[in-house]
């Protein structure tokens, strides 16, 4: 079974900067606005828990899922390749 990169890279972007998004505004609610951001805000550059972070944060972890999607599905599609030809010999 081969994934489908575009398919997948597309997926793990919307989950990751979906997630994180909705993880900021969990935030707020709880914390309210202006918390300490902590390891998240190191990774990407403007994001705060903040309205306008959560949008900031909602870009990086988009564009991080989007190339992270693609590395893993290629990789995958590697690596089960070789060990298919490796079963029929």
């Amino acid at each position: 079974m081969k994934f489908d990169i575009k398919s997948f890279a597309l997926t793990a972007g919307v989950f990751w900067g979906f997630g994180l998004f909705l993880i900021t505004w969990w935030l707020i609610f709880l914390e309210g606005a202006g918390g300490d951001a902590g390891m998240i805000a190191r990774l990407y550059p403007g994001y705060t828990i903040t309205p306008v972070g959560s949008v900031v944060g909602l870009l990086w972890a988009f564009t991080d899922g989007l190339v992270s999607g693609a590395v893993f599905a290629w990789l995958y599609n590697v690596i089960s390749a070789c060990c298919k030809r490796q079963v029929q010999a």
